[in-house]
């Protein structure tokens, strides 16, 4: 039978479960359910509005109803702040990544104008609005935790770090990624640079690991130059935030920063090789930015004075391009580029 369009464009439910994570009608519920008043005055809600979504969750399986108490099922306990799963904050719309897929509803914006939503939606673009809020640039790094809490011991075991003494993480947000590899690796040395709340973070979260004697944390820009003489420059999800230019000017800093023995190693969800078409649109809506192929990525690294070397699949959907500075190429970033 051919599915309807209009069941698959239907915002109802979506939205009702968002609101819900928002809401933290799970934790507000408890596994003994509640009534919706009492849902109500915990969430400072109207009980008759309240009741109507309830009844909606109820009707697509998220809570149940019982003699006047809704409970959630097993499948809407995975909106509890608790849950393994840890997807409460990507449907949450007070966190980072549930207010930037509201943005969806500016998509015609994008598709019209090929500039971002969310800046339409939000008056400013996505990283000026969470540097702007500190409890949004808080839930971004928690985000970017729960994103490689599975990838980054993959990431860590599968690829060749040892042959880098000294590694930095640009744009490595709280560490997580280094923390993985410098646990795999006893003898290597690495610093994130990241602006300084993720920095001080990373600092943190690096030093309670017991790794400050061979980890540590700088803040800085990845549009600004970088630190010279580090064996390897990560660049882990940061290009597929950005347009082509900006993604050039990214990779630029790191060449102009590695020595001629240095290598620039990008981690990607390479398109059609760990991404799909709903995350490639999510970038664009979001940033301008977009998931691209091994072949794209080439190119991009090439106008930015990079050869590539080698490519690895590294974990169930990130691969590995290793790059090294092009013999030919000098310097290639300008501070009025910048």
């Amino acid at each position: 039978m051919t599915p309807s369009i209009l069941a698959m464009a239907g915002l109802a439910t979506p939205m009702a479960i968002r609101v819900a994570a928002t809401l933290d009608l799970v934790d507000h519920a408890g596994p003994a359910g509640a009534t919706a008043e009492a849902l109500a005055a915990a969430t400072g809600t109207a009980a008759p509005a309240l009741r109507c979504l309830l009844d909606h969750l109820v009707a697509v399986g998220v809570f149940a109803a019982e003699s006047g108490r809704y409970r959630p099922t097993d499948l809407g306990a995975q909106l509890a702040g608790d849950h393994p799963a840890g997807i409460k904050p990507l449907l949450d719309i007070r966190c980072a990544g549930g207010r930037a897929e509201l943005a969806f509803a500016d998509l015609l914006e994008t598709i019209t104008t090929g500039t971002p939503a969310y800046e339409r939606r939000y008056g400013r673009g996505f990283w000026a609005d969470i540097d702007a809020d500190p409890a949004l640039r808080r839930s971004f790094d928690a985000q970017m935790r729960w994103r490689f809490r599975d990838h980054a011991p993959q990431i860590a075991a599968r690829f060749d770090w040892g042959r880098f003494p000294r590694i930095l993480d640009v744009g490595g947000g709280n560490g997580t990624l280094l923390e993985a590899i410098l646990r795999a690796h006893q003898g290597l040395r690495g610093e994130v640079l990241d602006l300084a709340p993720s920095a001080a973070e990373a600092t943190e979260r690096l030093a309670a690991a017991g790794l400050a004697d061979r980890a540590g944390a700088v803040a800085g820009s990845f549009f600004d130059p970088l630190p010279p003489g580090a064996d390897a420059y990560l660049l882990s999800d940061i290009v597929h935030d950005w347009d082509d230019d900006h993604a050039r000017r990214i990779l630029a800093r790191c060449r102009e920063a590695a020595a001629p023995d240095a290598a620039v190693v990008v981690l990607e969800p390479v398109r059609n090789q760990g991404s799909d078409t709903a995350i490639d649109l999510f970038m664009l809506m979001c940033f301008a930015g977009r998931e691209r192929t091994v072949d794209e990525l080439t190119a991009l690294a090439a106008e930015s004075g990079l050869t590539l070397r080698t490519t690895t699949a590294v974990s169930d959907g990130r691969t590995a391009l290793e790059f090294t500075p092009s013999a030919s190429s000098g310097p290639v970033v300008s501070e009025k580029q910048c």
